[in-house]
């Protein structure tokens, strides 16, 4: 396993870590995992309060195995949920019974979607209360999650002292939410870098069209798809660690596998990459790249994530598609940034390079992504999180 430094802390963290939120339901299976990705030099394990049962296996196993003091771990207050400052101390408290310890290593403001999340974090007492608890040693560092527009990105690294940052970032999604532009910003601020949806969504490893399959295999038949999005992220000295949310032992020492082989790509081998993304967007039904023109819109849509969303509905599974949709669009926060809401006033159309008819597509999306059936659920949940 190769290490990167966590320039603020001096910790030495393993270049993949363990993303928990997909955990077998077979507690010997997520044993054996775990078990697995420590034999192999994994020393960082990212997990959230409303991961399904993944808090307490995971501090049950590492009690069992006496294995807490090797590990960083990192999990996140559900801001949806946090209605009063006694939420703070209700959330956290419940996460350290979990996971059997006194500390945190990483604390994330969990799922960030805008600037504005954090005022109103401010004005509930977030910055007095992580005061406290750093103080008095519960939580060792303090970061974010994030899950919308590279500008509100850009201000939230600039507004509190943050010591981790959670992007997702891709080599097909270069460009997305905080994307390489937000990464470089991080890490020109000395911020440590973790990446979630390294392979969208398990996309990159087995969803790729044969065509762009064939692409990779002419150029290195030894590397599987994984192994080139992996090794995308991590030949990137700016990336500190790259999560794999595996659910099975098999899957996590292949990734070991691609970390003991990883070496640095040349030219030639960084050339595939914008062949393969050219053949995945052709077979998109948006040829939206990403590049964020039309942002910000008046009404708050995230239209990249939206066509991206929407993409991925039909490349790989709907509910791949719909996952990234209710990220991208909020759907569940108080006040969603759903497609249907546009208001036809243009302004994305007027500085689309591709001069995509965005608002077309955008009722396109809507229709597939958010159906009233699916808006009505959406509703509810944004009604039991009040």
């Amino acid at each position: 396993m190769q290490y990167r430094e966590d320039k603020i802390s001096g910790n030495k963290l393993s270049m993949l870590g363990l993303g928990c939120m997909r955990f077998s339901l077979n507690k010997a299976e997520t044993e054996r995992m775990i078990l697995s990705a420590l034999a192999g030099g994994i020393n960082f394990f990212d997990t959230a309060y409303i991961y399904p049962n993944s808090e307490h296996t995971l501090g049950e196993i590492l009690k069992k195995h006496n294995k807490r003091k090797d590990v960083y771990i990192a999990t996140k207050l559900p801001l949806l949920m946090c209605k009063k400052k006694t939420d703070f101390d209700k959330f956290f408290n419940e996460s350290l019974k979990r996971l059997q310890t006194d500390y945190v290593d990483y604390y994330l403001m969990h799922s960030m979607t805008d600037f504005a999340q954090w005022g109103k974090l401010q004005a509930l007492g977030i910055e007095e209360w992580l005061a406290e608890k750093r103080a008095d040693g519960q939580i060792r560092r303090i970061g974010f999650s994030y899950h919308g527009i590279c500008n509100d990105f850009l201000k939230l690294l600039d507004v509190y002292n943050w010591e981790i940052c959670m992007i997702q970032y891709n080599y097909y999604d270069e460009n997305y939410q905080a994307g390489k532009r937000g990464l470089l910003r991080a890490h020109e601020k000395g911020i440590p870098v973790m990446i979630m949806e390294p392979l969208l969504g398990g996309s990159l490893a087995t969803g790729l069209p044969k065509q762009a399959v064939a692409l990779f295999q002419a150029s290195d038949p030894k590397l599987t798809p994984a192994d080139w999005a992996f090794w995308w992220l991590w030949n990137q000295p700016e990336v500190t660690v790259t999560l794999s949310g595996v659910g099975d032992a098999q899957i996590m020492a292949a990734n070991l596998d691609a970390t003991k082989r990883f070496r640095s790509l040349t030219e030639k081998e960084l050339a595939v990459y914008a062949d393969v993304v050219d053949v995945f967007r052709r077979s998109y039904k948006i040829n939206c790249t990403g590049c964020d023109y039309c942002l910000p819109c008046p009404k708050g849509i995230n239209i990249p994530g939206c066509f991206s969303s929407y993409n991925i509905s039909y490349v790989q599974k709907w509910i791949t598609g719909m996952t990234l949709y209710a990220t991208t669009t909020a759907a569940v926060m108080k006040n969603p940034a759903s497609p249907y809401a546009c208001n036809g006033c243009g302004k994305c159309e007027r500085v689309c390079p591709q001069n995509l008819p965005i608002r077309q597509l955008l009722k396109k999306v809507t229709k597939r992504m958010e159906p009233l059936p699916i808006r009505v659920i959406f509703s509810l949940i944004r009604n039991i999180m009040k």
